[in-house]
């Protein structure tokens, strides 16, 4: 039995792709220690493996959602501070934790700033799960509105980047990456969750990177509070923002309202954390707080969403024709590929309207040839391997690395 310990950070966007691999790796005899915070320990656990809490040293990745929502250099900046005093507390706490354990392999989060450099300090094989797998160079000109990074040199960020750089060096012989490069966390191979026919621009990507589909994997989740009465039979049209956009611009939630309120349909939505307590809410909507996706999606005859990696992976594979309102993040490449290859309608929120979105959602679901560029990706999903391939390319790791 080998031993593999992964970090990661507190986002369901980045912990639920993780699990199927984390899952696969027990099934295949490995004890893993996944270090991560209370709110997703139960999950975690289901996998088999054991969970470990980062205490308050991740707690300020709970603030950042507003911040990376409305980007500008100050905010910026305070997020590289944040994360700087991250990574050299959570290497202390996470080796304090681990010592006297030997581990054979190590995974993390690639948006999990301190992995690479914890990998450096235990020199064994590395893996990184890359929920985002757009690159640096794809994201950041949408999410800076147009700052310019040379901006950032004269920031109070470059000096503290350069103080830790030092600190690490001498302290643990380790290299720390440079600014932009701290949620972009490389390992020895990297796990993409999509196939190469959907990536814009394979040249960005080396042979480390492993394109394993997308990351579906059966949480077995408590679903028998949902009121499937109220679908049997009818159209249903699906709405999620998310969990970390759920609250970019309350305002969405009203034009979701009026465009399907008369219309003879059943639309089943998400609003994480929202307060829609001043909104007429429409008789033929089933809104709830969390939503268990991939159990929706079998009802499903088309969606509405955010584009966030997981929920478009989740559409594709389960061939769902939708209507994507990227908001941030990640969002905007996704929704522009699915686009391109005439899976989608992509629609800009700032000029959306209930007419607008109600005839969008109405194509996508009646015109054949938004399901038939689906199938094409699903098929080239479910071409990738999955998390068996995933878990493979780990345990052949030890064989190949340079260190051993």
């Amino acid at each position: 039995m080998g031993k593999i310990l992964f970090l990661g950070i507190p986002a369901y966007g980045h912990v639920n792709p993780s699990l199927g691999i984390i899952s696969e790796l027990v099934k295949n005899g490995q004890e893993v220690t996944y270090f991560c915070t209370e709110e997703f320990k139960e999950r975690i656990e289901k996998t088999g493996a054991a969970f470990k809490d980062y205490g308050k040293v991740m707690d300020y990745s709970k603030n950042r959602t507003k911040t990376n929502l409305s980007m500008t250099l100050k905010s910026l900046t305070k997020i590289f501070m944040e994360t700087l005093r991250t990574c050299e507390n959570a290497i202390e706490i996470v080796l304090k934790e681990i010592e006297g354990i030997q581990f054979d392999y190590i995974g993390y989060a690639a948006a999990c700033p301190f992995g690479n450099l914890i990998a450096q300090i235990l020199k064994i094989p590395s893996f990184s799960s890359f929920a985002i797998f757009a690159t640096p160079k794809e994201m950041l000109p949408k999410n800076l509105n147009g700052i310019n990074l040379e901006d950032l040199k004269n920031s109070p960020a470059v000096k503290s980047h350069t103080e830790l750089k030092y600190k690490l060096k001498e302290k643990y012989d380790i290299n720390l990456p440079d600014l932009i490069d701290l949620f972009f966390n490389k390992g020895d191979i990297n796990f993409a969750y999509t196939s190469k026919y959907f990536i814009k621009h394979p040249e960005y990507y080396d042979d480390s990177f492993k394109f394993i589909g997308p990351p579906i994997y059966d949480r077995t989740e408590d679903l028998s509070d949902f009121p499937y009465a109220e679908i049997k039979n009818k159209k249903v049209i699906y709405i999620s923002l998310g969990t970390v956009f759920s609250n970019y611009d309350v305002s969405l939630y009203d034009i979701f309202f009026n465009a399907f309120k008369d219309e003879d349909v059943v639309v089943v939505m998400t609003a994480y954390k929202v307060d829609l307590s001043k909104f007429d809410i429409p008789k033929n909507f089933v809104i709830r707080n969390y939503i268990s996706q991939t159990e929706i999606l079998k009802y499903a005859n088309a969606a509405v969403t955010h584009s966030g990696m997981n929920s478009t992976n989740d559409l594709l594979f389960n061939s769902i024709p939708f209507v994507a309102i990227p908001l941030g993040a990640d969002q905007p490449y996704m929704a522009s590929r699915c686009s391109e290859l005439n899976a989608c309608i992509s629609l800009d929120n700032d000029k959306l309207t209930p007419e607008l979105l109600r005839d969008s959602v109405f194509k996508v679901m009646n015109d054949q040839n938004y399901l038939e560029n689906i199938r094409k990706i699903n098929n080239s999903f479910r071409e990738s391997g999955g998390y068996k391939k995933a878990c493979e390319e780990i345990l052949n790791l030890k064989s190949e690395y340079s260190y051993i």
